[in-house]
């Protein structure tokens, strides 16, 4: 078979490691693709730093226009992120008929429908398997190796930014915005870390992940999203102490009534494998109906993990060159005339158990009264932590875990709490997640 003519679009962290991984094992990857897979081409605005990269292995170009125009480019490999040019760039390419690869969940997330309606009808594919997660293989686990199972809920920790902040907030003891500071030193941060802090990132994921998962298109604009920055060490603390970790889980549950779609700081028991996730690794974990839940961990970013996405992308498009495209995989697992049209449910529908952190006065009688309203709007306590007052002071933290509930009923409870005179500062409220 003739070779697979590639355009790389950027070549930064995973452009570079998709060019030296694809060099260094280039007789492995032919033997399985069937054939060569050659970048003939990268377009990149830094011309210098790509020749350094390349050393004359693909022709270097300013344009990324011009490569998507190339008529020798059998794939385009899309590595330049947001949403601007990259959405122009992949329109075109799959108006001119080429297969397109692409790393950007941000993309995919907010204009999924659009691009893959195009793709549909010009009969060419778009890859993405290193959207999500780098390099763990989770949307060929979902879309392939899980396609005769009903898929229950997914829940990942798949933002490794997050993760290690988390994990040293933990193990230090220490507060976000010391530990966000260490993070920007080491490189697990952006200078602008707002996308992963925030949860922005896990969102446009956990988006993806909700539409192969569930047979709906992508809809990010549904999705709740809380971030990490509002997090306190002292909750950490507690959560160990009652057997729980925190971490920042993007959840995609399959309800009567809808679909739940989320991303924040969540509590797992300790005793759970996705829970004693470190560092800036990811995990997700799927339950389904017929085999059961599983787990899929690894490397969530850097060059060559999310280059072996890529590049596994890149494999299987060889693979399916003449395949008709109407048998080939789907983009979203399910046929295009099959997705449902099952809605996203408003974080006040949601269900789920709570951490509650209540800094109360030091009196008889103030956690009757706090009970006494969960029972009113009929939310059970599975817990109950009340940290001793030290001598002289005259308020204490009260913490409580419930049973699963409606959020809007939970809202409701905590903002007839809030205004009680005994209630000395805001209650944090944080879901928990049994995921058994």
């Amino acid at each position: 078979m003739k070779p697979l003519r590639v355009g790389l679009l950027g070549i930064g962290t995973v452009g570079s490691g998709t060019f030296e991984v694809l060099a260094r094992n280039q007789e492995e990857i032919r033997r399985r693709a069937g054939c060569a897979i050659e970048i003939a081409v990268v377009a990149d605005l830094d011309t210098a730093r790509a020749e350094s990269v390349v050393k004359g292995r693909a022709r270097v170009v300013a344009d990324a226009a011009a490569v998507v125009a190339d008529p020798d480019i059998d794939v385009v490999v899309e590595l330049i992120g947001g949403y601007g040019i990259a959405k122009k760039l992949v329109l075109e390419a799959i108006r001119q008929g080429k297969h397109v690869v692409t790393a950007n969940k941000a993309l995919l997330a907010v204009h999924g429908t659009e691009i893959f309606a195009a793709a549909r009808e010009r009969g060419v594919t778009v890859a993405f398997e290193a959207a999500v997660a780098g390099g763990i293989p989770i949307i060929k686990a979902l879309r392939e190796g899980l396609t005769a199972n009903r898929i229950d809920w997914v829940a990942g920790i798949i933002n490794g930014t997050t993760n290690f902040i988390l994990s040293e907030m933990r193990a230090k003891g220490l507060d976000f915005g010391t530990v966000l500071k260490e993070a920007q030193r080491l490189g697990y941060a952006e200078a602008d870390p707002t996308f992963d802090i925030e949860g922005v990132d896990a969102a446009h994921k956990a988006t993806i992940l909700s539409a192969i998962a569930f047979g709906v298109p992508v809809q990010f604009d549904k999705a709740h999203v809380e971030g990490i920055t509002a997090l306190q060490a002292a909750d950490i603390r507690y959560a160990e102490q009652l057997g729980y970790r925190i971490k920042l889980l993007g959840i995609a549950r399959r309800r009567e009534q809808g679909i739940e779609l989320r991303v924040h700081p969540t509590l797992i028991p300790s005793t759970r494998l996705i829970a004693n996730v470190e560092g800036a690794m990811n995990a997700v974990v799927v339950k389904a109906d017929a085999v059961g839940t599983t787990l899929y961990y690894g490397k969530g970013a850097g060059s060559e993990p999310t280059a072996s996405a890529v590049i596994a992308d890149l494999v299987d498009i060889a693979r399916l060159q003449s395949a008709d495209p109407g048998h080939r995989v789907p983009h979203l697992a399910f046929q295009p005339g099959s997705l449902a049209d099952t809605p996203i449910l408003p974080i006040s529908e949601v269900v789920t158990a709570y951490y509650l952190r209540l800094v109360v006065a030091d009196k008889a009688g103030v956690l009757a009264r706090i009970t006494g309203i969960l029972a009113e709007h009929d939310i059970s306590i599975d817990a109950v932590l009340q940290r001793e007052s030290a001598e002289g002071e005259k308020q204490t933290d009260l913490i409580i875990l419930t049973h699963d509930t409606v959020e809007g009923r939970m809202s409701a409870a905590l903002a007839q709490m809030q205004v009680l005179p005994t209630v000395l500062a805001p209650i944090v409220k944080l879901r928990k997640e049994e995921l058994s």
